[in-house]
């Protein structure tokens, strides 16, 4: 019974990994709703639902808009869904690190002033995507190595 929890990741070390994406969920969840919030985002009054027209800025620093913000609070709520077992929370912090990567290229690539920056970002969110990706990414490979794997880890020397 315990080895069949440990499987589907409700005990044993697999635990630390859920914990782990659920809290990093929960801070997406977070930022999105506080991207809605005037006072703690400066500029409310400026911001569009997208493009790079949107003045207003979470904490004065990172450039939001309606559609960044709805993002935010998508990927951490389909966090929250995924973290319910160790394959998903390591998808979600994998996946979500991939994908935050892509992104901070995408940031590093787009002509700030264009219609393509269509997210918005700027500088201080294209050095918090890379920071996320490989930190999200860090965290879902390394955090529990056995996940998926069964008891051990699968090395040449075990195969026929």
């Amino acid at each position: 019974m315990a080895r069949d929890a440990r499987r589907r990741g409700q005990a044993g070390p697999g635990r630390r990994i859920m914990m782990v994406a659920a809290v990093v969920a929960g801070v997406f969840v977070l930022v999105g709703v506080l991207g809605f919030v005037p006072g703690v985002t400066t500029g409310y009054g400026e911001m569009t639902f997208a493009g790079h027209h949107s003045g207003a800025k979470l904490l004065g620093l990172f450039q939001v808009s309606i559609l960044h913000n709805l993002l935010h609070l998508m990927f951490g709520l389909v966090g929250l869904a995924l973290v319910r077992t160790v394959g998903g929370a390591r998808l979600f912090l994998a996946g979500g690190g991939a994908l935050y990567l892509g992104l901070w290229i995408y940031g590093l690539a787009v002509d700030r002033e264009s219609a393509a920056n269509l997210i918005p970002v700027n500088a201080a969110d294209n050095w918090l995507h890379l920071a996320l990706g490989f930190g999200m990414l860090a965290l879902g490979l390394l955090l529990f190595n056995a996940a998926g794997t069964g008891d051990q880890l699968d090395t040449p020397f075990d195969r026929p």
